[in-house]
């Protein structure tokens, strides 16, 4: 027979085979589009949006579909009632993690963010229970973050009022307020040793996105120093970029709507004045400002797509068999930007959390944090940090651009795993 025919005729029988292994298997998954051999629907999925093209995806197949990614089925949740029914009534089901191959291989599964089981059970209940000894959620770590912010003020002082770009000054403050947490101490931020530390940092940022227990002895214990640093990791990782990005961005959205600024400073005067540093006893007094928060959270949408869940056991879903280990693909896009709650949800408008009456109005669908299980452990200092940084930039600066407030642009630059804001400069001019 002819080389070329039997070729033709291995390719075929390998894809087709590839087909039906993708199609058939234990369980009855959810609808989705007809997944390629071995490629599956990634040639469907724009990786620079893939929130939007998931988006487009449940027009046609509904809240809960599934794509594969590669030979891997997915599920994915689409809109709030699917998210919620999930991650908070299906909680514990939901609460395993998806792989992230280059991670397993460098991390083995350690530390709080990648791990799954027993083990990340118990090494989320002992960072929770270490972070609340070290002070997150007391007065103790508020006088941290305000001593922190202070500094920054210095920092931005020393600009004189001319352009700069705020990155690496909005990245050492909440950074700084991790180190006097873990090593009950802040660094200045020309430190050689600081500023190697945050090169390195966010180097491997870029690439991805100390022990005390007496357990050495013990085997099958979770507490070895391998897993505690990579806990202290995760610690830097989810504390420092994830705010001062939302920080850049909120500064950003600022600049371009002179306007909101402009209210936010009026609270600031009201409530809080000149001559005092901002606290969080204030917060409940500042309703406009509480919306703006929300609403930089909201817009910039920081977290398109939930870190990938796994789910730890067979479970029936709708009418759907999910087994054991199938990915789940949650879209934070489709609850944080639903237009029934949210009208306009592409607009920013801190009216999305007042009511009429002006009155802050809290929204079950504002989940920039993950909801469930696997909510972020570190939701409550990053809202302490978000507030007292931004109110004292704003008590002390009046934020200028020389671009004309309608031409900036708040797209993100890159709208996969991360949402982040494209590079603009700024004028920090004292009040």
């Amino acid at each position: 027979m002819d080389p070329v025919v039997v070729l033709v005729i291995s390719l075929s029988c390998i894809l087709l085979l590839s087909l039906w292994r993708q199609r058939s298997g234990k369980g009855r998954l959810p609808p989705g589009p007809m997944p390629l051999p071995i490629l599956g629907n990634i040639l469907q999925i724009d990786t620079k949006n893939i929130s939007k093209s998931l988006t487009n995806l449940s027009k046609v197949y509904g809240p809960v579909f599934t794509v594969h990614l590669g030979t891997r089925p997915t599920v994915v949740l689409h809109g709030y009632e699917a998210v919620k029914e999930a991650l908070v009534d299906h909680g514990e089901v939901f609460s395993g993690r998806g792989s992230f191959p280059v991670s397993d291989r460098t991390r083995k599964g350690l530390g709080i963010i990648l791990s799954t089981g027993n083990r990340w059970k118990v090494m989320r209940r002992f960072s929770v229970m270490t972070l609340r000894n070290f002070g997150m959620g007391k007065r103790s770590i508020e006088d941290r973050i305000q001593e922190e912010a202070r500094c920054l003020v210095q920092e931005l002082r020393k600009t004189n009022s001319s352009l700069c770009d705020p990155t690496f000054l909005l990245g050492s403050a909440p950074c700084n307020v991790i180190c006097s947490v873990i090593f009950h101490n802040r660094f200045d931020y020309k430190d050689q040793h600081f500023l190697y530390f945050m090169g390195k940092f966010n180097e491997n940022v870029k690439i991805l996105s100390s022990p005390w227990i007496q357990e050495k002895g013990n085997q099958q214990t979770e507490f070895t120093t391998e897993a505690l640093i990579n806990i202290v990791t995760d610690l830097f990782g989810a504390g420092t970029e994830t705010t001062s990005t939302t920080l850049r961005y909120g500064l950003l959205l600022l600049l371009k709507h002179p306007e909101v600024t402009a209210k936010v400073q009026e609270e600031i005067d009201r409530v809080i004045g000149r001559h005092r540093s901002p606290c969080m006893q204030d917060k409940s007094s500042m309703p406009y400002t509480e919306a703006v928060l929300h609403e930089i959270q909201r817009y910039i949408d920081l977290i398109p797509i939930n870190l990938p869940r796994a789910v730890t056991c067979d479970i029936k879903f709708r009418n759907y068999l999910i087994p054991k280990g199938t990915t789940i693909m949650t879209s934070l896009t489709s609850v944080l930007h639903d237009s029934k709650e949210f009208p306009n949800p592409e607009k920013f408008d801190p009216g999305h959390f007042l009511d009429k009456s002006g009155k802050f109005k809290k929204s079950d669908y504002f989940i920039p944090f993950s909801t469930g299980k696997r909510i972020c452990a570190g939701e409550a200092l990053a809202r302490m940090e978000l507030f007292l940084f931004l109110t004292t930039i704003l008590q002390n600066f009046h934020l200028k651009s020389l671009i004309d407030p309608k031409d900036l642009d708040t797209t993100p630059v890159f709208n996969g795993l991360v949402s982040v804001p494209p590079a603009y400069q700024i004028c920090f001019i004292p009040i």
